[in-house]
């Protein structure tokens, strides 16, 4: 392109753009212009350009530090430019995307470039959030056909309100992405105490006979084991009577009777602390181990095992939803370790476990308590195993056959008691070691002390708290 072609070109996208600026002034706010000196920090560096953001359908005035002869706009369905004067033009947003514009002196030398980042308009919706949450401190920006919210709020209901208010304006919940930060998150300590009570009963009864009897070259020979299906075995091997008429027939009888009555109760109050929104566990027990496979080297073969948990198990999430209000997920668990339904691998057995578990999500008060109460299993097992048709015998029929009783009763209870905390001075806490000193060797063999000093001696009272004795962390 010579340069007489190349001055029409410049005169007809000049003669356009003032065309264009008729009709797109009519709908331009004032808005103040860029200045010529905030280029001038960036000219410098040649080519490259200055990010600009821009919502849709709004616009910004450019100042340039010398007349404008050419324009190149890289997508004008997402932004455009108009030239008002000789150096101030307008650049106004069409559509989400990116792109960029640059112009060019008479001399074709370029005198500004402008990377063009254009978003839906988000002043309705910091306006909305000023209005609604006025004590948070929210920042909008876009992102891409969407919203990130940034900044802190209060509490975790402020931000999610914020979410919830800019899913509503953009219409898409998908296109909000919540970085807001919670500060001075609240603690909450919670305590639980946990309560079971297990009642066993066991009655076993059964006869075992076994009999030699000849006559003549003729031998009979007669045994009858009646197994405990139950329990898997007998609580006790039984007595043995054994009846013998000289070299005639000879008689064994076996009785196996016992009853078992047993009783376990299991106590854990387990204290907890966790940040508002974060789980916290707990575990009082222990680890059994479990056969997982067979590793094999070099002909020799090894089990190896995993490790189960079982006891106390506690796991919760608080969320404080406002002052002195607390949302909770608690999951508490009971297990045992059991030889109920145990099985045996290659000569090992391995246990079962016996599991109670609670799970629940509740909105309660600081220092509110909750009772899960009412978890109360009550199983009873019987069976009757013998010598088919002599079991039926009257009287007789109890020497063929065995009873098998058993009667389990538990009741769980799970006390929940949360509170929002703050944190306390160490002075203001004290340790179940505290004072504590050992006993002089003539205290132990004589007096039978373990420890000499109980609590800690010379801590104030409060008032209106007289106590008697000696007070505090006690071991004996």
């Amino acid at each position: 392109m010579n340069r007489g072609t190349n001055h029409r070109f410049i005169r007809i996208l000049k003669g356009t753009a003032m065309a264009l600026s008729a009709l797109a002034v009519l709908t331009l706010l004032p808005t103040s212009p860029i200045q010529a000196s905030d280029y001038r920090q960036t000219q410098g560096a040649g080519l490259n350009a200055r990010p600009l953001a821009l919502g849709i359908g709004k616009s910004v005035v450019i100042d340039l530090p010398r007349d404008i002869k050419d324009v190149l706009v890289a997508d004008p369905k997402i932004a455009n430019a108009v030239v008002r004067s000789a150096q101030r033009a307008y650049i106004i947003g069409a559509a989400v995307g990116q792109t960029n514009i640059v112009f060019f002196d008479a001399s074709g030398q370029q005198i500004g470039a402008y990377d063009i980042a254009v978003t839906r308009d988000l002043n309705g919706i910091r306006t909305a959030l000023r209005q609604s949450i006025p004590n948070a401190d929210i920042h909008v920006e876009g992102l891409g056909d969407g919203v990130m919210l940034l900044g802190s709020a209060a509490t975790a209901i402020e931000a999610q309100q914020a979410a919830d208010l800019a899913a509503r304006l953009t219409g898409d919940a998908n296109r909000v992405v919540n970085n807001i930060a919670i500060r001075g998150r609240d603690q909450v300590m919670l305590k639980i105490t946990v309560a079971e009570v297990q009642r066993n009963i066991i009655k076993q009864l059964g006869v075992d006979l076994t009999a030699n009897m000849s006559y003549g070259t003729s031998v009979v020979k007669f045994s009858n084991s009646n197994p405990f299906t139950q329990t898997g075995q007998p609580l006790v091997s039984g007595n043995a009577l054994t009846t013998s008429f000289g070299n005639g027939p000879s008689v064994q009888a076996t009785l196996r009777a016992m009853e078992s009555a047993g009783v376990v109760r299991t106590l854990a109050e387990p204290n907890l602390t966790a940040i508002s929104g974060e789980p916290a566990s707990f575990l009082a027990g222990g680890e059994f181990p479990v056969p997982s496979g067979v590793t094999c080297t070099n002909s020799l073969c090894t089990p190896s095992v995993t490790f189960k948990k079982f006891g106390v198990l506690l796991n919760f999430t608080p969320v404080v939803l406002s002052e002195g209000k607390i949302s909770l997920k608690v999951s508490t668990e009971v297990s045992e370790v059991s030889s109920d339904n145990a099985i045996t691998i290659s000569g090992l057995s391995v246990p079962s476990i016996k599991t109670r578990r609670v799970d629940s999500t509740v909105e309660i008060p600081s220092g509110g308590s909750l009772a899960m109460a009412g978890l109360i299993q009550d199983q009873t097992k019987q069976a009757i195993n013998g010598l088919p048709g002599m079991t039926q015998l009257p009287v007789l029929g109890t020497l063929f056959r065995s009873r098998d009783y058993i009667n389990r009763q538990t009741e769980l209870m799970v006390l929940v008691t949360p509170y929002v905390v703050r944190a306390v001075a160490q002075k203001d806490l004290s340790r179940p070691d505290d004072g504590f000193a050992d006993a002089s060797d003539p205290q132990s063999d004589l007096l039978g002390n373990i420890n000499r000093i109980y609590g800690v001696p010379g801590r104030a009272v409060a008032q209106g708290q007289n106590y008697r004795g000696r007070f505090g962390f006690i071991t004996d």
